[in-house]
């Protein structure tokens, strides 16, 4: 497996739609796989303050347990063993000397983001980009109306993804594991490999 795509983020909890989601980006647009990149806790908690997340071992295991039976999937855990949160484009030269051949996966979420980002233009001219569109978002009118992401049309790839994957939430997942009654509608947008991870 050379040819991936590099899907940062919490994944506090990683769901069914995100498994669903990467499965179905690495098929349309030709990869060979996927590799899972979780964020620090301390990351999630400060700089995107979101309460609840789960303890980097947690996040890791969970990932690592929904990798074995998948087997176009992969779980980078090297940003957990760095001192701070590193830069995407730091990660993805990692993952290039790890002999990959890695493209970022993001949602519109992080695509209008991207003018805080360091490093776009290296990211996108160097590894490429692939983005999905989320809630109501549309990547493509954000990069016809953003001059730099415009400037790099030719380096970012939009697949058209089904609408009922465009509103994935962890922290829906997660308010649900604390405040559903019954253990069927806590756990239902986890995969089953992992549920016991997450009480």
């Amino acid at each position: 497996m050379k040819k991936v795509l590099a899907f940062f983020g919490a994944f506090n909890p990683p769901t069914t739609a995100h498994l669903e989601l990467a499965d179905f980006s690495r098929k349309a647009t030709g990869r060979e796989g996927v590799i899972f990149v979780p964020s620090q806790a301390a990351y999630i908690r400060g700089f995107q303050q979101k309460n609840g997340a789960y303890s980097d071992a947690v996040r890791l295991e969970m990932l690592e347990t929904l990798a074995k039976t998948r087997p176009w999937m992969r779980v980078c855990g090297w940003e957990l063993g760095q001192e701070t949160q590193p830069r995407s484009y730091v990660t993805l030269c990692h993952l290039r000397e790890e002999g990959y051949e890695p493209s970022l996966l993001v949602g519109s979420d992080n695509l209008k983001a991207f003018s805080g980002w360091k490093y776009v233009p290296e990211i996108a001219r160097e590894f490429g980009i692939v983005c999905l569109d989320r809630g109501q978002d549309s990547c493509r009118e954000i990069i016809e109306n953003d001059p730099v992401l415009k400037g790099l049309a030719d380096y970012i790839e939009v697949p058209e993804i089904p609408g009922t994957w465009r509103n994935i939430s962890s922290t829906a997942v997660r308010s649900r594991i604390r405040d559903a009654g019954d253990a069927e509608e806590r756990f239902r947008a986890l995969p089953p490999e992992i549920r016991h991870l997450a009480e």
